[in-house]
């Protein structure tokens, strides 16, 4: 017979008491417990406010940094970068072992990886080692494409590598994630000879960056005991179909491949199990669908109507989806090949 009751902590304490199980198991299955919590694909309040709040503080060390800060000179960039650095590492170490502190304390120490660049850069200017022709100005390396910014993200992914083998926590994918995104600029510019990158060779760039932070995440997808995939898919769609997205259509057809693109993002949220792809290719279909209600009725009175009703028609279809997921993924499983049953994600088959 079932019990509807959850153990609780004091179950736990009582069982302790009792010389049932020892306090270091009970550690052990609480640490457990917290990290399944963690991996749900849903966010509560909390875990969204610890990700919010970093990512704040990376915006405000890295996109926010404006040329005043040119003034505090190298050795200035270095003692922020590393009194930032040490007390998130500190802090977050302290927290991770406790419970309920894996998840602010795995964001603490990603804070501490994010601060990396920073000192790099203080480090380069400090000692002289800058690369000639390329002007040194904090402020401009989240918008600007240079030579001299690769030391300063190779160093990043290293840290960040450190930290993921100390610390399993799948957010710890997001630095890294940024920093290669700003490494595929950089040196591409590099090979190039270093003159100036077009917007459209950003975006071809981006594109094939986010195939490839892609790719690596389907490898990592359900062979990891954390999901690190999930970081990796997001960073990869968002570099991937923001860059499609942004590339100029200059017919129908097109257009049409585009929406096919987005049609198979569907496809994958469903074999996949990955929402992501859901939201990104939902968001392509629907503005492809508002491409044609636009070319179709432009300039006249019903454009609004039929936009609404397109935008009706995704909800009940959302709808449909939510109520019918699992036979719908079910029927789908059951038409595939064997072999591309057996390229899926272990665990994806059940």
């Amino acid at each position: 017979m079932k019990s509807g009751r959850a153990i609780e902590r004091v179950d736990l304490d009582v069982a302790v008491q009792a010389g049932v199980v020892t306090s270091e198991q009970v550690r052990e299955l609480l640490r457990i417990a917290e990290q399944r919590c963690v991996q749900q694909p849903g966010l509560n309040v909390q875990q969204l406010a610890f990700y919010l709040g970093g990512l704040l503080v990376i915006g405000a060390m890295g996109w926010f940094v404006t040329s005043a800060w040119d003034d505090m000179g190298g050795i200035g960039f270095l003692l922020t970068s590393a009194g930032y650095a040490s007390a998130f590492t500190c802090a977050g170490a302290a927290l991770w072992s406790r419970p309920g502190g894996r998840t602010p304390g795995g964001v603490l120490i990603a804070l501490a990886v994010s601060m990396i660049p920073m000192g790099v850069y203080g480090a380069q200017v400090l000692t002289g080692f800058w690369p000639s022709g390329s002007p040194a100005a904090y402020h401009l390396y989240p918008t600007r494409i240079r030579s001299g910014w690769l030391l300063m993200e190779a160093a990043t992914v290293f840290g960040g590598a450190l930290a993921v083998r100390r610390f399993r926590f799948p957010f710890l994918a997001a630095p890294i994630a940024l920093a290669l995104w700003f490494m595929s600029m950089d040196f591409t510019a590099l090979l190039a000879g270093g003159g100036e990158f077009s917007w459209d060779q950003r975006r071809q760039v981006t594109l094939w960056f986010g195939l490839f932070m892609l790719s690596c995440a389907y490898v990592l997808d359900r062979r990891t005991r954390e999901d690190f995939a999930f970081w990796g898919y997001l960073f990869g769609l968002m570099a991937f179909w923001g860059a499609l997205t942004a590339m100029d259509s200059a017919s129908e057809l097109a257009r049409l491949g585009y929406l096919a693109v987005n049609v198979g993002l569907l496809g994958l949220a469903v074999l996949l199990e990955r929402r992501t792809f859901l939201v990104f290719g939902g968001a392509g279909v629907c503005l492809y669908l508002g491409h044609l209600a636009y070319r179709v009725f432009a300039d006249s009175l019903v454009f609004p109507f039929v936009l609404s009703f397109i935008g009706l028609a995704v909800m009940a279809l959302g709808w449909a989806y939510q109520r019918r997921a699992a036979a719908l993924e079910a029927a789908v499983l059951a038409r595939l090949p064997e072999w591309l049953l057996c390229a899926l994600p272990r665990g994806r088959v059940r």
